[in-house]
């Protein structure tokens, strides 16, 4: 799986490093490290296990190894999924530097295009819908619109997409390998969960529109009080990595 190579990839990074602070939000999860880097990932409550405890290891995922934490990327838990995406991205997601073009220009989108979107990312919806020929956005509860379709969908219409627009959550729930599998052209891995790693570039990744935290503990208070991108404000950089 992707996210195994990518675990891998930050393998010296992590080592010795400690976990300082983790916050299961409503909306995102957040895992500081004592070097201070953070790192973000979405909370998938819609995904989540009906049971008393939520988290197996509450109470003890701070002060312990950021390795044995990123370890849990692999978990087939999305609560523990997304606690060891953000301790990746507490790595990965810091001190790049690159150009802030907006998705839909950074992509080329024009009136030529056929767009799919893995995931009802709403403030992107409407700026593709406008630029290019036609839109397909597949969500796993669709609201209803006549251009939005179940999760399962993308198996037939994914392939007859020229540009693919795919939720940086997928690494979370799992998703992500058959997903890149069924694209045929341009590819982007989007939003705070999004590893700004080199590695996305060999399984066709082109761009990966991700998030670098730059004031943790102004982050780490509106994630703990249920907040999300709306209120992350400057404490939080919208980054556009060309792979």
């Amino acid at each position: 799986m992707i996210i195994n190579e990518i675990l891998e990839s930050v393998n010296e990074p992590l080592k010795g490093r400690t976990v300082e602070e983790v916050i299961l939000g409503l909306g995102y999860t957040v895992v500081k490290l004592d070097d201070g880097s953070c790192g973000l990932a979405a909370t998938l409550r819609d995904e989540i296990a009906n049971c008393c405890s939520l988290v197996e290891r509450a109470g003890q995922l701070s002060a312990g190894e950021a390795h044995s934490l990123g370890e849990l990327a692999l978990s087939t838990d999305v609560l523990e999924s997304a606690v060891g995406l953000a301790t990746i991205n507490a790595v990965l997601n810091r001190d790049i530097k690159s150009n802030v073009a907006p998705p839909v220009e950074a992509l080329e989108i024009g009136k030529d295009n056929i767009v799919g979107i893995i995931g009802y990312i709403e403030p992107l919806i409407e700026p593709v819908r406008q630029r290019c020929n036609k839109l397909y956005v597949f969500e796993r509860r669709p609201p209803t619109k006549e251009f939005v379709y179940q999760d399962w969908a993308a198996n037939v219409l994914l392939p007859q997409c020229d540009i693919a627009i795919i939720s940086g959550t997928t690494l979370i729930n799992k998703t992500i390998d058959h997903l890149l599998e069924l694209c045929r052209g341009k590819v982007a891995i989007i939003g705070p969960s999004t590893p700004l790693s080199p590695v996305l570039k060999k399984h066709g990744v082109s761009f990966a529109f991700g998030s670098i935290v730059k004031e943790p503990s102004k982050v780490l208070k509106i994630v703990a009080q249920g907040g999300g991108m709306r209120n992350f404000g400057e404490f939080v950089e919208k980054i556009n990595l060309r792979l």
